[in-house]
């Protein structure tokens, strides 16, 4: 199975932190988003996957290379593709024309999922879904009585469905797929001027195919700072009993952590405590300081300060009298 991941998106709602590093590759828990999403996808598809497609803008050889490692790790082989144009998201996937083929996943890098249920293979199209409240927001579907889909709805404006599309998608052939893409883009098919997946999939209704849902437990959006916050926290919830291990050249004086934590080795904590739910990753300093529900990205230097909520960057210096931060990386703030 070929795995797709669109990811060519700014983060411009996650600046300034997606400044220097794209939002896939921002940690959660320890590793970045990407990552996680994969190794989900392996997870829940239950077979090897074979090849990693990642769409992407310019965002350098470092990261690229990143990527490549990543698929790796999966077994799979890794490849690097661009978009070089926002064009939506028919467009994105359908810059990995040289994969569509035998079955595929397809899953856009900015949401993270849990999920406990079995993949119906046997369906033409399997869409992940998760029951909300707030329909409006989203685009939705509608099955019939069977359990199939039978309609795909942008945004209702009345009701029509609480199970929202997540962004996560299999096709058991990818050919089909090819072709409806290539058919939206070659009849300029476009909706707010983007080529648009769900016109893919209405489609495939239309000419009788069997599409279905597969439902997750838990769906974390990774769009802004408090999203990013809150899926950290759910993830570290998750995963707490893996997270146990006592990270290397950890220094804790007259410190206490408070579990879920990630913390990574090379720390230095003083006179602090720190958690529940809060990420601090390799080279970081916290003195006199209260911690909870945060992440702090390398190299840090934090003083004197208690944080909630609070999204801290790479390199950044901060010593006052602060309770909620967002700091990119290398800020300095102090009083």
């Amino acid at each position: 199975m070929n795995l797709i991941i669109p990811m060519a998106g700014r983060g411009s709602r996650l600046r300034p932190h997606t400044l220097l590093t794209p939002k896939p590759l921002l940690p959660i828990a320890g590793k970045p988003i990407v990552k996680r999403l994969v190794e989900d996808i392996s997870e829940t598809v239950g077979t090897k996957l074979n090849r990693i497609a990642f769409i992407i803008g310019d965002f350098g050889l470092e990261v690229e290379e990143m990527l490549l490692n990543v698929a790796k790790e999966a077994g799979a082989e890794g490849q690097i593709l661009y978009q070089n144009e926002p064009l939506g998201t028919a467009h994105a996937i359908y810059c990995a024309k040289e994969i569509l083929k035998g079955p595929i996943v397809v899953a856009f890098a900015d949401t993270l999922f849990r999920a406990k249920f079995e993949l119906d293979l046997s369906s033409d199209a399997v869409i992940w879904v998760s029951k909300i409240k707030n329909p409006e927001a989203f685009g939705v579907v509608k099955l019939d009585g069977k359990g199939s889909i039978e309609r795909f709805v942008e945004k209702p404006k009345k009701f029509i469905s609480d199970l929202a599309i997540i962004g996560i998608y299999y096709f058991k052939e990818g050919k089909m797929l090819k072709g409806e893409l290539q058919n939206i883009i070659e009849n300029n098919i476009k909706q707010g001027g983007e080529y648009q997946i769900t016109d893919a999939l209405e489609n495939m209704l239309s000419n009788g195919l069997k599409l279905t849902t597969g439902k997750v437990d838990a769906w974390m959006d990774c769009g802004n700072k408090d999203a990013m916050i809150s899926t950290n926290t759910n993830v570290l919830q998750f995963k707490k009993e893996e997270l146990k291990s006592k990270p290397a050249n950890l220094i804790l004086q007259n410190s206490e952590i408070i579990e879920p934590c990630y913390i990574a080795p090379n720390v230095s904590i003083m006179n602090s405590k720190v958690g529940p739910n809060v990420s601090i990753y390799e080279g970081c300093k916290i003195q006199d300081c209260f911690i909870e529900n945060s992440i702090i990205r390398e190299k840090s230097i934090l003083k004197n300060l208690k944080l909630n909520n609070s999204m801290i960057g790479m390199n950044v210096l901060a010593d006052s009298e602060y309770h909620s931060l967002d700091l990119g990386d290398f800020s300095s703030l102090q009083g």
